[in-house]
């Protein structure tokens, strides 16, 4: 019997065995996951779970019946330790197993801070349902939180935690917020945003180091000054978790390399989601993206072609943020435009900035705006006038192309 192995324990983990039945497949399936918990979403974790809103149930991409009834074999709390491309085995601490067809999508880990202090109690990453449940735990007690990192990650934590009463500060080595991932307009909304609901944003900070007592964290150190602390949150970005990939000779390029198929340079090992670096036809360049739409996207299009489909991945990038009661919609990639059009009023809390070059629409920020946003993938791409973007009086939808 044909035998169909995936690795990870998130979204795409989820999707491609939810595609691998879609698509037909009545052989067997091997779920192996790292953490204890059936595949789940992670974007929430930072967001509703954090605060309390969404119980962990909700997080599961499928509950646990689907799996049984679809008669999946789930290995949970089971690490891989190598990947066998010649003999098509895969050895974990539970044992090993053949595969006929292997999906990696072990995702990313944060990125680790090596300094001074760093291994105290009080200091936390946020990547796994088991970290924000500690970190829930601390809050409850915790009145002063010191986020290092100005990321989405950084921010939303923030949202959280000053809405429940907590002190905050947040740390960031740069000029602004959000640098690496979006515009200085879109840095200063909410730059000001957060300012304005209490908490303090230091920039061109950089972590030296963390001082405590009794083995636990009391103060986050900023060179010559000092910022008081009982919890550390630190978000400084991710890493792809590529080294089960190397050891078994696959090439990798910050990412897995996968071509438009999601394969590997291997014929029989796919791979998708955060884990993954991959052409992307409609940009014209390759990426590696940490979005849930790309991992769901990518397992579906691993499914197809893991049974000998003919499925190619182009998709445009999008992503979300929720912040406070703002939802973020970013579609495409800001830096790619050459011109910016505003659609509405900031102060109102409800806008969109899009990014032309040439005149094309390349991307969208959309705040509080999910119509302006669902018309933005449609105009993807095509010539619009500004003056009309710009326009709250026109109907975006009649700037859409005739067909």
């Amino acid at each position: 019997m044909t035998q169909m192995v995936i690795i990870g324990g998130g979204q795409a983990a989820g999707q491609a065995v939810a595609s691998l039945r879609q698509e037909g497949f009545d052989g067997k399936i091997v779920l192996i996951g790292e953490e204890s918990t059936l595949p789940y979403q992670r974007p929430p974790l930072s967001k509703a779970y954090l605060s309390g809103a969404v119980a962990a149930e909700k997080l599961l991409v499928r509950p646990e019946k689907f799996y049984e009834d679809r008669d999946v074999d789930v290995h949970l709390g089971t690490t891989v330790t190598a990947i066998d491309p010649d003999q098509k085995t895969v050895t974990t601490t539970e044992g090993s197993f053949d595969f006929d067809k292997l999906l990696i999508a072990t995702g990313s880990t944060p990125r680790k801070l090596s300094i001074p202090g760093s291994d105290l109690n009080g200091i936390h990453y946020l990547r796994t349902m088991a970290d924000v449940d500690a970190i829930r735990a601390q809050m409850t007690n915790a009145k002063r939180l010191c986020i290092v990192g100005g990321g989405y990650i950084g921010l939303e934590v923030a949202s959280v935690a000053v809405s429940a009463g907590l002190s905050v500060d947040v740390l960031e080595m740069e000029s602004r917020i959000l640098q690496r991932v979006t515009t200085p307009f879109m840095s200063a909304f909410y730059h000001q945003l957060h300012e304005g609901r209490g908490v303090k944003i230091h920039t061109e900070t950089g972590c030296s180091g963390f001082r405590g007592a009794d083995q636990s964290v009391t103060h986050v150190q900023c060179g010559e000054t000092e910022i008081e602390a009982d919890l550390v949150i630190v978000g400084i970005g991710i890493i792809p978790n590529i080294q089960l990939a190397l050891d078994a000779g696959l090439a990798c390029d910050n990412g897995i390399t996968v071509d438009d198929h999601c394969q590997t340079s291997h014929p029989d090992i796919y791979a998708a989601g955060d884990c993954t670096n991959h052409p992307n036809p409609i940009l014209g360049r390759r990426l590696r993206l940490e979005s849930v739409p790309n991992a769901m996207d990518q397992a579906r299009t691993a499914a197809a072609n893991m049974l000998g489909g003919d499925k190619a991945y182009a998709a445009v990038p999008w992503f979300w943020s929720d912040q406070y009661e703002l939802k973020l919609q970013m579609l495409g990639f800001s830096a790619d435009g050459d011109a910016s059009v505003l659609r509405g009023n900031p102060e109102t809390l409800q806008f969109a900035q899009f990014y032309l070059h040439d005149g094309k629409v390349v991307a969208v920020d959309a705040v509080n705006s999910p119509k302006e946003f669902m018309v933005a993938k449609q105009l993807f791409g095509h010539s619009v006038a500004a003056d009309d973007l710009a326009n709250p009086e026109i109907d975006l939808k009649s700037l859409l192309p005739s067909a």
